[in-house]
């Protein structure tokens, strides 16, 4: 993913934005999720001629903008994710019931 945004981004000449405008866009993505979210299970009903947005491309909005923060301050997200897992998997294995069955990974 990370590669494939570099790509994307590569090709102008303005490359990344700033990490201070990158968080904005970030802020202003979630919002949208949340937005879609409330509408659908939340307290907030849309209009009537208010269209259901697409779960799934909220999400990858937000995980567009989070590649490109990562990729501008030189973050592999893949190591990341697995550092933040062991993180997980080391504090939180007995915080909650395990379905039987089920093994710590």
């Amino acid at each position: 993913m990370q590669a494939e945004v570099d790509r994307w981004i590569s090709q102008f000449a303005e490359g990344y934005w700033e990490p201070l405008s990158m968080l904005a866009r970030l802020t202003e993505e979630v919002g949208e999720l949340a937005r879609e979210i409330n509408h659908r299970w939340g307290e907030k009903p849309k209009k009537p001629d208010e269209p259901e947005a697409d779960l799934a491309l909220e999400i990858a909005d937000i995980l567009f903008i989070l590649a490109c923060l990562a990729n501008s301050q030189g973050i592999d997200l893949d190591q990341a994710f697995q550092d933040m897992m062991r993180k997980y998997r080391e504090r939180d294995s007995e915080r909650w019931t395990r379905i039987q069955g089920t093994s710590e990974e």
